[in-house]
């Protein structure tokens, strides 16, 4: 974490305590996971399952930064995103009560249908979101109340599919600008994660080079695993790097939402890419036993790919910041490097 973007220290503490806690005494891992109410009602009572959405909400962007990466590191089974970056802010947004029910959030189709929706079979409410542009609605519904056919991702995460009858409910309208955010909210969480989920790639890869020997030395030793693990570290903080950034962007007063886009944008892009190279470079430094089931390596590189994949996958992304930066008023290589002592010019579409 930069220095810019660091917590209050015993708050940071905290974070790291609670998971840490969890993660020795935790069952054991599971292909399929399931909300750990245990430590869900733990986060619930320190409350931090609510940490930026309340009204008087103690904290914001940079403390929530550090909670879901502090929770990827350790690969706890709680939805904190969905439950509080986006459900809870949503129904802040429409003016609705936020009780505390574990929710999770769905954009519904046309026909009240939402495919891959996180954790929906084990929450307690939905957050649903249906329309169009310019008449959008959103109601707060008991998960009782949906359809709900559970399935998971390639990280054994629960994806599943909801259906809602639509005609059914009084919604609350929004506006455009409204889901144009949580669309960005969701994939700067999604982006946090990952980076999360690939500090702790490196440290297994630095923890298994340095006990494993080969030919009676450690094979950190070796230069060929020397560099997978210093080109799987270099990308692991440009992707912090990047994403600290854009948490900053979130984190002041009323960013402007096509800032919040080039920078979202330009934090995927590279967490998305970086993705590839620590997973690759982190499997190559396990061998065979990165591969097992009892190896807690699949925990962090399986997540880190299946969150690319969401609100939005690693090629949109990368095509939606070649247009902003070549829809910008300035020339392209002054977008991304700017000259110091020069202002950047954002895009204006």
């Amino acid at each position: 974490m930069t220095e810019i973007m660091r917590v209050d220290g015993d708050l940071e503490r905290l974070f790291r305590d609670v998971f840490t806690d969890w993660r020795n005494t935790r069952p054991e891992a599971a292909l399929r996971l399931s909300v750990d109410r245990d430590l869900w009602n733990k986060l619930d009572e320190l409350g931090l399952t609510r940490l930026t959405s309340t009204a008087d909400a103690p904290a914001g962007w940079i403390e929530a930064a550090a909670l879901l990466r502090a929770a990827a590191k350790t690969a706890a089974p709680v939805p904190l995103a969905e439950h509080d970056l986006l459900a809870g802010w949503l129904l802040d947004r429409a003016g609705l009560p936020n009780s505390a029910a574990l929710r999770t959030v769905c954009l519904l189709d046309q026909e009240g249908t939402a495919e891959r929706v996180p954790w929906a079979a084990q929450a307690d409410a939905l957050v649903v979101i249906w329309g169009g542009p310019g008449a959008w609605k959103l109601a707060d519904v008991p998960a009782s109340a949906a359809s709900i056919d559970p399935s998971h991702d390639l990280a054994g995460q629960p994806r599943d599919t909801v259906r809602v009858d639509v005609a059914a409910l009084t919604g609350t309208k929004i506006d455009d600008d409204t889901l144009r955010e949580y669309r960005l909210r969701g994939a700067l969480a999604r982006t946090v994660q990952i980076t999360g989920a690939l500090e702790r790639t490196v440290e297994l890869c630095i923890q298994h080079a340095s006990e494993r020997r080969q030919f009676g030395r450690p094979i950190t030793r070796f230069q060929a695993v020397q560099h997978l693990i210093a080109e799987a570290a270099s990308e692991s903080a440009l992707a912090v790097a990047a994403t600290d950034a854009a948490v900053l962007e979130a984190a002041a007063p009323d960013p402007g939402l096509d800032s919040l886009e080039f920078v979202i944008a330009t934090a995927r892009s590279v967490t998305g890419h970086a993705a590839s190279v620590v997973v690759r470079n982190a499997h190559q430094v396990h061998g065979a036993i990165g591969t097992t089931f009892e190896h807690q390596l699949h925990e962090f590189t399986k997540p880190a790919l299946a969150w690319r994949s969401e609100f939005g996958s690693l090629h949109e992304w990368d095509a939606r910041l070649t247009a902003l930066i070549v829809g910008s008023s300035g020339p392209a290589w002054d977008m991304v490097v700017p000259v110091p002592g020069t202002s950047v010019s954002r895009p204006d579409d």
